[in-house]
């Protein structure tokens, strides 16, 4: 099996909300380095884990749900810009039964174009788009290359990895974490972590689905 029903896709949500929350206090902590130490995900991630809890929901309904709550209720920057991520997939992925590679390739690519039509930052600037940028071109070259899925999530894995970990070199220019300026080089950026993770928790989720 090389796809995973749209309708079957709540325990990937399910993992997404359990990351952020085990990962809490680490996202915290490394926040509180160069911003206010308050990353804002495990409010917006705990009450979406509530509201879907008792509930039959798709993979791209949860999405579109979770990045309405992000939106709408969560301050700060994360809200937002996760909010038009997960809007921007599901958008997209509403409309599909089974999520393939050329789907969820689609999906991912869809949420980059919406979050990079509301930020400025780019690939350097030390935010989350130092992983989802890595994470999305791994997707695109894999489904190019006509990869099974499983291994094209295990190919976004590594390259979100790789991001986030490229952000402890470089200098923030956005938000709370670029007014440290100089001091912000040599700690992870919160924001490229928690992409990770969730990027990290979506694949999980899908391979488990996929029998992987």
């Amino acid at each position: 099996m090389d796809s995973m029903k749209n309708c079957a896709g709540k325990p990937v949500l399910l993992k997404m909300v359990a990351i952020i929350q085990e990962n809490k206090d680490y996202l915290g902590e490394i926040d509180g380095l160069t911003g206010d130490g308050d990353h804002g995900m495990n409010k917006g991630f705990t009450m979406f884990g509530e509201q879907i809890k008792e509930k039959d929901i798709d993979f791209t309904e949860g999405l579109n749900d979770l990045g309405n709550l992000l939106l709408s209720q969560i301050g700060g920057s994360m809200g937002p810009i996760y909010g038009s991520v997960f809007m921007g997939m599901a958008e997209v992925g509403e409309k599909f039964d089974l999520i393939d590679i050329y789907n969820f390739a689609a999906m991912l690519d869809a949420g980059l174009y919406n979050l990079q039509e509301v930020v400025q930052a780019r690939v350097g600037d030390k935010t989350l788009i130092d992983a989802l940028v890595p994470a999305n071109n791994a997707i695109q070259k894999a489904a190019k290359e006509g990869k099974s899925f499983a291994s094209a999530l295990k190919d976004m894995k590594s390259a979100a990895e790789a991001g986030k970990n490229s952000t402890k070199g470089l200098l923030a220019k956005f938000g709370r974490s670029g007014r440290p300026g100089e001091r912000s080089r040599g700690v992870l950026d919160a924001g490229s972590v928690s992409c990770c993770l969730i990027l990290r928790a979506m694949a999980d989720g899908i391979l488990e689905q996929l029998g992987e």
